[in-house]
């Protein structure tokens, strides 16, 4: 099994058993809904969703089994988790962490590997390594022309300034 980070457990919300859900996962639609399971802290305790909701920046779920404050209070502060397999993805939809080390071709050469994948609110960057260059590429469809996880590459268009 494979484990994907999906947030942090900020807090408990109300006596109810509710926790508040720090994430900036991409796909919360696919993954916060009733049955869905996630798993919870180091030991990767599975858990069952039993509702949903949106709230403010958090999102708040409640756990099948689970309908006091002092039942939940142990997860306060742990991340939690999905399987991989159990989210299923689109054609052209990926997870961060798939593109990680993708090697980066533009204009048919090798340009980099994606580092890491930085989190803005407005645009994700691709922060892109060689070894004596950075660059930074706006993870947009504009952008890139194809990803392969199989060849572990991506080709981008080359924007007049951005590869220069």
């Amino acid at each position: 099994m494979k484990y994907v980070y999906l947030g942090k457990i900020a807090n408990t919300h109300g006596i109810k058993g509710e926790l508040r859900i720090l994430s900036n996962f991409k796909y919360k639609s696919r993954v916060f809904k009733k049955g869905f399971k996630v798993y919870i802290g180091k030991e990767k305790i599975e858990e069952e969703i039993v509702t949903y909701r949106p709230h403010k920046q958090f999102d708040m779920i409640t756990l099948k089994g689970y309908n006091n404050i002092n039942d939940v209070l142990k997860y306060k502060s742990l991340n939690i988790f999905i399987n991989k397999e159990d989210l299923i993805l689109n054609d052209n939809e990926y997870l961060d962490e798939d593109l990680i080390n993708l090697s980066v071709i533009c204009d048919n050469k090798c340009i980099g590997k994606i580092q890491k994948i930085e989190k803005y609110p407005h645009q994700d960057i691709f922060v892109i390594t060689n070894d004596d260059r950075k660059f930074l590429v706006p993870y947009v469809n504009e952008f890139i022309k194809e990803i392969n996880l199989e060849e572990k590459t991506m080709v981008i268009n080359n924007i007049k300034g951005l590869i220069e």
